[in-house]
Order: C-alpha cells, then sequence, then structure tokens
C-alpha cells in the first residue's frame, strides 16, 4: 500500500468513525427488567417480532444463572424521546423481563437439570437476589450516530444469529413509496413464475431483495463498492426521497421492471430458473439475467432473441464461470455476469 493510499484509507476510517460516538453503562438485571415491563425502551420495527424459541431462551437464562458473560446491550440514546432505543439486545431484554416476572418456565436445562420446571419465584430468596443484583454493560450510541450506522451494527452483530435479515431490517426501517413499491412488484404473477423462491424465503423477503438488487444495480452501479448491505439501504433511502418528490417516477420504474419480465418470459426457457423444477432463484443467476437483459433492452428496445440462443448461453462454461458463488459480490465479478449476458444477448459474445 503506498503513501497515497495509507492517506485514503485513513480518511475513510475516519469519515466513518465520527457517525460512532458512545460511552458505556453498568444495569442491573432488576433494572433492565423493570424498564422493559414499563416499556422505557423502544424496540426498532426490525425487532419487534420475538424470535427467540423456548430453548434458547431457557440455555439463555441458564448462562445468566451459572454466571457466564453475557454480551453488551447496544442502545441508542433518542434526543426527541429520552428513551434509549435497543440497537441490539432486545432478545436478551425480553427474555430477561419474562423470567423475572415468573412466566417463562424453564426446560431442557443441562447443567442446572434441577431447574427444569420452574420458575424465578420458585428460587429461594438468597438466589433471587443475587440473579437481581446481576450486572450487565450496556452502550449507549449518541443521538448523532445515524440510522444507517445503527442498522449496520446491528447486522454486524448479529452476522450468523436467527434474527431480521437485510431485506427485513430495511421494510422496518426504510418506510415510504419506493420501500411500498418494492413489495407492491414482489407479488407480481410473472415475476413470482419467472423467479420462484421457497416458502422460508418468501417469508424472509427474498422478492424484495431481489428487486432490491434489480433496481440498485440498475440504477447505481457504478457507486458500488462491494458493500451489498449498505449500497442497497443508501439506494432505497435515497429513492424514497424521489419517489417523494416525483411520483412520476413509479411509473417509469414499473415500465422498466415489466419490459425486462416480458422479454425475460419470451427469451429465456426457464426464466430466471436454474432448472424446470427449481422452487428457488440462485441471486447471482438473477441478477446477471435481469439486469443484463435490462441493459440490452436500453441498448436496442425492440431486441429479440431466440430461445435456442439464451439455452446455450447459460450452458456454457464461460456463463457457469461467471456466476460461480466465490466472491460473487465483489464489484468485478458482478459487472462480468451482467456484462455477460448484455453482450450475449446484442450478438457480441
Amino acid at each position: 500500500m503506498d503513501i497515497e493510499e495509507q492517506k485514503r484509507l485513513e480518511e475513510q476510517i475516519q469519515a466513518y468513525s465520527k457517525k460512532i460516538d458512545f460511552y458505556t453503562s453498568e444495569y442491573t438485571v432488576e433494572i433492565l427488567a423493570q424498564k422493559v415491563a414499563n416499556q422505557e425502551y423502544t424496540v426498532p420495527e426490525y425487532q419487534r417480532e420475538f424470535t427467540w424459541d423456548e430453548p434458547r431462551k431457557c440455555k439463555f437464562i441458564e448462562s445468566l444463572l451459572i454466571g457466564l458473560p453475557i454480551p453488551f446491550v447496544f442502545f441508542w440514546m433518542n434526543d426527541d424521546t429520552g428513551k434509549l432505543e435497543i440497537v441490539d439486545g432486545s432478545q436478551r431484554l425480553r427474555t430477561l423481563e419474562e423470567y423475572l416476572g415468573s412466566r417463562l418456565r424453564l426446560d431442557g436445562l443441562e447443567r442446572l437439570a434441577l431447574l427444569n420446571g420452574t420458575v424465578f419465584s420458585d428460587l429461594p430468596l438468597a438466589r433471587r437476589r443475587k440473579v437481581l443484583n446481576k450486572s450487565i454493560r450496556g452502550i449507549i450510541l449518541s443521538e448523532d450516530t445515524d440510522i444507517e450506522a445503527r442498522v449496520d451494527l446491528f447486522e454486524r452483530i448479529n452476522t450468523g444469529s436467527k434474527v431480521a435479515n437485510p431485506a427485513e431490517v430495511r421494510r422496518g426501517v426504510l418506510r415510504g413509496p419506493f420501500m411500498d413499491f418494492l413489495t407492491e412488484m414482489a407479488q407480481n404473477k410473472l415475476f413470482n413464475q419467472l423467479a420462484p423462491v421457497s416458502a422460508k424465503q418468501k417469508k424472509e423477503r427474498e422478492q424484495e431483495e431481489l428487486l432490491s438488487r434489480f433496481f440498485a444495480y440498475s440504477d447505481s452501479l457504478e457507486c458500488y463498492k462491494d458493500d451489498v448491505s449498505p449500497f442497497i439501504f443508501r439506494y432505497i433511502k435515497k429513492m424514497n426521497s424521489e419517489f417523494e418528490n416525483n411520483p412520476q417516477l413509479r411509473d417509469d420504474y414499473e415500465t422498466r421492471f415489466l419490459n425486462m419480465l416480458n422479454f425475460v418470459e419470451s427469451s429465456f426457457t426457464l426464466g430466471f430458473k436454474k432448472s424446470v423444477n427449481a422452487k428457488t432463484t440462485p441471486r447471482t443467476r438473477f441478477e446477471s439475467i435481469a439486469i443484463g437483459s435490462h441493459k440490452a433492452l436500453q441498448e436496442d428496445p425492440n431486441l429479440n432473441v431466440p430461445k435456442e440462443i439464451t439455452d446455450s448461453m447459460l450452458e456454457s462454461s464461460a456463463y457457469k464461470k461467471e456466476i460461480r458463488s466465490d466472491g460473487a459480490n465483489a464489484i468485478k465479478k458482478l459487472r462480468g455476469r451482467i456484462n455477460f449476458v448484455c453482450d450475449a444477448l446484442l450478438g457480441r459474445n
């Protein structure tokens, strides 16, 4: 890394670091549970669904009782309400409140098997006091920490955990006309026919994720820097504002989407699917076909490509190499698979 690159790196680190300002505080379990019960904390929309199942709740309480370290809870100070918003830790706090209120009956414990079938009030008084006085450290982000930084923090902490995925998070925090548009287009019958998703993926809003990528990459690929989730977050936030200021954009974007779908239906035997009976749609395949087709139609709105040509293209070793999953979100790979399809449709390969 040369001196100029080191300078740019330092500027990048400092620019993002300025978004994060925080201090720490210690809370007793009793205080935390009381505040949850009194609704003194706010929970962002994308965290409101209580997703922990009973075994996970019980496992957490067992960890607390035997003295294992409990991860920090992250809050954000909302100056407008004076309340703390839970950026990360709502599942833990709500489980604590449920247990201390004796509404959670422990089951399946291995280390403390004698507590199976009991609730908090069944504990001896001395043990209850010890539990209530246990402390958990909180990290409080200042009011200057913007929503993008808070969501980014939530996603980084919970990578690999059973939490809301980026599409669900964006739906919760980026309400607006463009997000409403994505939700509506995700119900399009032809889109669902050409790009099927599993029941689990549908619940996790995979259709909206595919659509978000289609529009974001179509519009702003030159701004993409290998950072899918933050990139799409910023794009939807910007487009909510643009749709608000110019309602006509909605018709323009719907026309773009429908033109692409109609072309894919007429030119690709399987649509975005990998096989006839496929129940899911690979993201790399969808991106290459959807955005590649859109780019080709921009150059030739009357484009008509026989299905034999696209069938041959999709079966080629060159195409399969472009859509390999390793490093799939790197800008070079993304551009490669999109341009490959575009060039093939226009007869440039």
